[in-house]
């Protein structure tokens, strides 16, 4: 038989078997990860019948899509939250990741760690991370010394913005970045694309914007500013430090979304396009709260509430271009949030709108007001019409869920802390995706939540709500015990009166600290 004809027999063969796995690669759905920066579940008006905001694009996913609603963050703060997401694994598992950096800060991902965009790139996804990084990059400085530092007596720092940060996104599975490098209200306030700074013409925030107006007025959020860093009005604040040339606090939002738009459109314009994965974190409504002027003005509850407007019309905005690129029925659209609102009392009894609507305490703190978020999923092939999924969930769920939709079992060491809820994309609400999940707040206390029952391991909100931690007094508790499921509000501590349950959620929580929790 001549090599040809052999060939010619083959090569039919060869084709079958190649089909299914091509019309796999084809029909995976592109992911779009929207993750808002301080937003409440009760800021979205589709989950809280009293919401003062108003979230119309929310609200429709809501309509089309899955409603988690007891979903929580991994902590109540942005870093350790958002180390979480990406890796699937507690924060505090890693000393480096378990508490808040600033924007000098090193990495805080461990080398050759997987990440949903390592994990997704594995399955032939194109990934790109767009908007608000935070969690440390690998600056080069003027003298080489390798650690990035501030001088705050004159503002600047000593990062040579004009060479590539050594260590970044796209080390962490990411193929495009287009970065800010922590929260708008922490310098240095530039953009890097793919590691190197867009405008490396830096000069001090004083350039352009004044520390004071004429009528500024003080609120309970000026204890986080010095006297240089810029204070117009509540809400309204960010610290001094270096800024790009041409870069503007109040159009950075734009501009991620501008730039998170454009990924999709070349995505979809490649001849044959791969899937895509786009992580999408917004610098809003963290402060500073900086609408845009078309959103002034417009909210009955103030500066926040437009700025909440301008952070749905991303939503309304991404949803549109999947329309129009014909993409919108196989693409998962998860929207969802780092940790509870930083929304005070005093917000609360002035607006008479509750940002973390039904829950207890605000950003940072270890009471479900920290690390209850909103997350909701919509994926039109899949889930039809509105449902809601009323089982415990976290944000490292995700890892576990992405890796099982693209068929690939999760390796040792990696998504520790995830479990997959990908039969609820499915249709199946019941399903139980975990038994329990600690809790982990600003100023590292934790917490266990199970069997209905939720332990905390000292006294005080752990976080931003006075008292943090408060000292036990002789004959007191030592720490907190709620029975969650019927005290959403953490009202009644039966922390004396329950000691076999402390004792059976404490031994819970040592071993799950030191051993992770068993699949």
């Amino acid at each position: 038989m001549s090599k040809h004809l052999v060939f010619m027999l083959i090569l039919p063969i060869v084709y079958a078997l190649s089909i299914p796995f091509t019309m796999a690669q084809e029909t995976r759905p592109n992911i779009v990860l929207i993750f808002a920066d301080d937003m409440g579940y009760g800021d979205v008006s589709a989950l809280n019948p009293e919401a003062r905001t108003a979230t119309p694009h929310i609200d429709q996913l809501a309509h089309q899509g899955i409603i988690f609603t007891r979903a929580h963050a991994s902590a109540s703060v942005c870093t350790p939250s958002r180390y979480g997401l990406l890796t699937g694994r507690y924060a505090f598992r890693s000393e480096a990741a378990a508490y808040g950096i600033n924007g000098f800060d090193q990495p805080v991902i461990e080398a050759g760690r997987e990440t949903l965009a390592s994990l997704l790139q594995k399955a032939g996804y194109t990934t790109a991370c767009v908007g608000k990084w935070h969690l440390g990059l690998g600056w080069q400085t003027k003298e080489d010394s390798g650690k990035a530092r501030l001088d705050t007596a004159t503002g600047f720092s000593n990062i040579d913005y004009r060479a590539p940060v050594r260590t970044g996104p796209n080390n962490f599975g990411f193929d495009e970045s287009f970065i800010h490098p922590a929260s708008l209200d922490m310098p240095p306030y530039v953009f890097l694309r793919n590691h190197q700074t867009v405008d490396p013409e830096v000069v001090l925030t004083s350039e352009f914007y004044p520390e004071r107006l004429d009528d500024t007025q003080y609120a309970w959020d000026k204890k986080h500013t010095g006297a240089h860093d810029v204070y117009w009005e509540k809400g309204v604040w960010w610290r001094r430090g270096e800024i790009s040339r041409t870069f503007r606090v109040e159009h950075c939002l734009s501009q991620i979304l501008d730039e998170g738009l454009a990924f999709m459109e070349r995505q979809v314009g490649e001849k044959s396009p791969a899937p895509f994965f786009l992580y999408l974190p917004l610098t809003g409504p963290h402060t500073p709260w900086v609408p845009a002027e078309s959103f002034k003005g417009k909210s009955p509850i103030g500066t926040y509430g437009d700025f909440m407007m301008q952070v749905d019309e991303v939503v309304g905005q991404v949803n549109d271009i999947l329309k129009r690129l014909g993409i919108q029925e196989n693409t998962i659209l998860i929207f969802s949030s780092d940790n509870g609102a930083y929304w005070p009392q005093q917000e609360i009894a002035l607006q008479h709108h509750e940002a973390n609507w039904g829950r207890r305490g605000q950003k940072g703190d270890v009471w479900d007001g920290g690390h209850r978020v909103p997350l909701i999923i919509s994926w039109p092939s899949q889930i039809k019409g509105a449902q809601r999924y009323d089982h415990l969930v976290s944000l490292t769920d995700l890892f576990a869920t992405l890796a099982e939709l693209t068929g690939q079992p999760l390796q040792q060491n990696s998504g520790e802390d995830s479990f997959s809820f990908l039969p609820v994309l499915k249709g199946n609400t019941s399903h139980q995706t975990r038994s329990s999940m600690i809790h982990h707040s600003a100023n590292g206390m934790y917490s266990l939540r199970m069997d209905g029952w939720k332990w905390i391991d000292g006294l005080g909100s752990g976080g931003f709500t006075a008292p943090s931690q408060r000292e036990a007094v002789p004959g007191g508790p030592s720490g907190q015990l709620y029975f969650i499921e019927n005290d959403s509000l953490e009202t009644t501590n039966t922390f004396l009166q329950q000691p076999e349950v402390v004792r059976r959620l404490q031994k819970e929580f040592n071993s799950q600290k030191e051993k992770g929790q068993t699949r």
